[in-house]
């Protein structure tokens, strides 16, 4: 049978902001609240080596704690310990969710219908993340966000998928562009992942590759969206694939032409120029690494600027 890590924790008084940091600690490990004082988790190498530095700063804060290791002594008390750490009320309210945006097929836009969607993924993930004992409820909620997905990627693609000639589609393409990357380039690859293919197959190419067979090109010259007509690589995608009519897009391009070709001062591009720079600092060179933290400012963006539509 497994074992289990009580710890009994006399917290902080007089310090109400490191008695709240301490709760929240525990709630993010996912520890079961066994009475005032006393808290379970499984007993591994990683919540160890947690509750362990929770212990040092409780003492440290003028509380106490101790850590136990113990074990159930049946199994009907094993089960019961284990039913502490049950999500399937979570999982089963993330499924409600999924299942009533169904409502909205075929009339809500779909790019709305796939932000919510996107947010119960994340919603799952982090449920995931502290459920120790999965039960089928994980696997029903799992089954409903993927059935949702193939749902609104069809949905999205009949919507706003446009054939760049009588035979090209764009869905599960390889897709390239040449660094080094920045605003133009980082969005286009964002808006690709985000709205047009989430399965795309990115590439970066060095100013001397050329664009592999197959691939569709952006945000370069001669690629298949390219800056022209006063309009930067991003703006152009939007109106090529229709999304402009979008307002959140919209105005995210406008950030991305101040950003890549000056013109009129949009208010949020210095900061989310100041993001970007930070971004490329930290990834060090890493593009894959890049992408997926600049990724985090264009869908804070879009979910700022985005506003549900009235009915």
């Amino acid at each position: 049978m497994e074992g289990w890590l009580i710890t009994i924790a006399q917290l902080p008084t007089e310090d109400p902001a490191a008695r709240m940091r301490v709760l929240r600690t525990l709630e993010s490990l996912g520890a079961a609240v066994m009475r005032d004082g006393a808290y379970l988790l499984p007993d591994n190498p990683t919540n160890r080596q947690a509750l362990d530095a929770l212990g040092e700063y409780i003492g440290k804060s003028a509380g106490n704690a101790q850590v136990l290791q113990v074990s159930a002594t049946s199994p009907a008390q094993q089960e019961s310990l284990r039913r502490l750490f049950d999500r399937s009320a979570r999982y089963d309210a993330l499924i409600k969710t999924v299942e009533s945006l169904r409502v909205g097929f075929g009339q809500a836009d779909p790019s709305a219908i796939s932000r919510v969607l996107h947010k119960q993924r994340r919603e799952f993930e982090a449920i995931g993340a502290l459920d120790f004992f999965p039960t089928a409820a994980r696997s029903r909620a799992e089954n409903a966000l993927a059935e949702a997905d193939a749902a609104v990627k069809k949905l999205l693609f009949t919507s706003s998928q446009t054939r760049l000639d009588s035979s090209e589609r764009l869905l599960r393409r390889a897709w390239a562009t040449r660094k080094p990357p920045w605003a133009d380039r980082l969005a286009c690859a964002w808006l690709i992942r985000r709205f047009v293919d989430p399965e795309a197959t990115l590439t970066w190419l060095d100013k001397s590759e050329d664009l592999p067979s197959g691939a569709l090109g952006f945000a370069f010259e001669g690629a298949h969206f390219a800056a022209g007509e006063g309009r930067v690589a991003y703006e152009e995608m939007l109106a090529q694939l229709e999304l402009a009519k979008n307002p959140a897009l919209a105005k995210i391009g406008t950030i991305v032409h101040f950003l890549e070709a000056g013109g009129t001062a949009v208010p949020e591009a210095a900061g989310v120029q100041t993001l970007l720079q930070g971004a490329v600092r930290r990834s060090a060179d890493n593009v894959q690494e890049l992408l997926a933290e600049v990724e985090k400012t264009f869908d804070l963006l879009y979910e700022a600027y985005y506003e549900p539509a009235k009915r």
